[in-house]
């Protein structure tokens, strides 16, 4: 039985809430994700009954679809996945979603040419190779990094919607260094991945004071009937032009940060510079070692790039750089220096 457009971006939507364990759904609740997603999507104003929405719950629960969908109803009124893992998503394609997905495929490798749809190159090879293991059943050609199961994960899904919507969100946080949760009431700007971990960045409704919460360390959201409030001092598409990793606030000016490197190093950054303002300041024709200088603000993700090239790199500038680079070394230093003695 074949399902229509809406249909499908409705099981969808039922599938993103019930996969999002950090609230509880009723059935009133799904019937209005489901009537924002149609409004978003597909601009249909008219919303979705209560009777559409229990028929959707049927029909993922049966096999019509090869969904066999495990929604239970816990505490007579809440709705949930009895496997916490299951989803629809998770589904084995069919040959006419593959077809279809292939079409989708070859018409974006024809836009790679244009200079604006070079960034997808990478995606479209991830699908390309992704349809092929389907349709084979055969070991991966191209491999991303990854994090299986990555805690927090989950999330995303139900964030990206409560950003795109524009909703306040009550948010548990549990730091690494804090005893007790702290809540945030909070207005949810942007997603940001850095090192396989996800951040979401938001301000507090109350003073627009902004916060970036890795999504490992929440421990609950929910929508709240607060005004949603834009701060027009973030600018989501250039706030990290600026900065290496996740760490700034909105004041955080760039400072320009020199360094030396090795002949060996320089290979490697000339080809992959450290951040998108490098330039090459000098090259020794002697040792073929080389300056360096990058505009960003000056942060913990920062030190720690400068750290991974080990002895093959010196911050020469600002001082106080240079000192925070002296200090950590010397610590690393005096570790070993201590496993030496035992």
């Amino acid at each position: 039985m074949p399902a229509n457009k809406n249909a499908l971006i409705r099981y969808k939507t039922i599938d993103n809430c019930l996969r999002n364990r950090y609230r509880r759904w009723t059935l009133d609740d799904l019937v209005d994700a489901c009537s924002d997603a149609l409004y978003d999507m597909e601009g249909i104003r008219k919303g979705v009954s209560v009777r559409t929405v229990q028929g959707d719950i049927q029909m993922m629960r049966s096999d019509k679809l090869g969904y066999n969908a495990p929604i239970e109803v816990y505490d007579h009124k809440y709705y949930r996945y009895a496997d916490k893992d299951y989803s629809i998503m998770d589904m084995p394609m069919s040959q006419n979603d593959y077809e279809v997905m292939q079409e989708a495929v070859d018409m974006l490798r024809q836009l790679e040419d244009f200079g604006q749809f070079t960034e997808m190159a990478d995606v479209v090879s991830r699908l390309q190779d992704k349809l092929a293991i389907s349709r084979n059943n055969r070991k991966p050609i191209i491999h991303f990094d990854s994090v299986p199961d990555l805690k927090g994960i989950r999330l995303l899904n139900p964030l990206y919607n409560y950003i795109a919507h524009k909703q306040t969100l009550r948010i548990m946080y549990q730091s690494f260094s804090a005893r007790r949760p702290t809540e945030f009431i909070l207005c949810p700007y942007l997603l940001k991945e850095f090192r396989n971990r996800w951040f979401l960045f938001g301000c507090r409704a109350k003073d627009l004071l902004l916060f970036n919460l890795a999504l490992d360390r929440i421990e609950r959201v929910e929508p709240i009937d607060v005004p949603y409030r834009e701060n027009p001092d973030f600018d989501s598409e250039h706030f990290f032009d600026d900065v290496i990793g996740v760490s700034k606030n909105i004041k955080n000016k760039p400072r320009c940060i020199k360094f030396w490197a090795n002949s060996e190093q320089s290979k490697y950054i000339k080809t992959k510079p450290i951040h998108r303002s490098q330039k090459l300041l000098s090259e020794n024709p002697d040792d073929g070692s080389c300056v360096f200088r990058i505009d960003v603000v000056i942060n913990y993700e920062m030190f720690s790039v400068f750290m991974s090239y080990g002895p093959g790199i010196r911050i020469i500038y600002p001082r106080n750089a240079v000192k925070y680079m002296q200090d950590r070394l010397k610590e690393s230093l005096h570790l070993y220096e201590e496993d030496k003695q035992e």
